[in-house]
């Protein structure tokens, strides 16, 4: 891993507490009222994303999955799907590090592409791993098994990606960079 200083710790912070809070709130709701998964993929994904932009350290997007994992589990016990979630931040961490991150942020064109994959591949990951180990079966045949389950989750992850990929495109344009960055530009 990477050395922290005390920014990127806050950003840490920030980042899996504003996760955590989030998705243990309102993902719940909606899932109740939609039957659907795509808020907790879309609250997750765009915050990566973000964070991933803003911090561009290995191990950053590990960290942020696991608090907010932490995070979940005091708000809803019993949130235990939120696993899928973890194993799916750290996949994202391993894929945006190896693909690298000054490659993965210098155009608009590398942005969109990097993040959309990585957040339809991850939240595919969590939606899979949910489905095989968190899902009842009765539940699981509605929607048409755990690729049906993955393909839903991955549904969010386009969303998600969309909205944390745009973003990036939006503080890039307007100069906002990293703190990092902004002594080198």
């Amino acid at each position: 891993m990477a050395v922290l200083k005390s920014r990127d710790v806050a950003a840490i912070a920030l980042c899996a507490a504003l996760w955590g809070v989030l998705n243990s709130m309102l993902s719940p709701i909606f899932f109740r009222i939609f039957h659907l998964p795509f808020l907790c993929d879309l609250i997750g994904f765009s915050i990566l994303s973000i964070a991933a932009w803003w911090i561009r350290k290995p191990g950053a997007i590990t960290l942020i999955g696991l608090i907010a994992t932490v995070i979940n589990f005091i708000i809803v016990p019993t949130g235990i799907q939120f696993l899928g979630f973890t194993a799916a931040s750290i996949f994202f961490d391993a894929a945006i590090s190896l693909a690298g991150y000054n490659r993965a942020f210098t155009k608009k064109s590398h942005t969109i592409t990097t993040i959309m994959v990585f957040s339809i591949t991850s939240a595919a990951l969590a939606g899979y791993l949910i489905g095989t180990f968190f899902m009842a079966l009765p539940a699981m045949t509605q929607w048409g098994g755990v690729l049906g389950w993955a393909g839903l989750h991955s549904i969010g992850g386009i969303i998600g990606g969309a909205i944390g990929s745009f973003l990036i495109i939006a503080l890039n344009a307007r100069k906002i960079l990293p703190q990092g960055l902004q002594n080198s530009q």
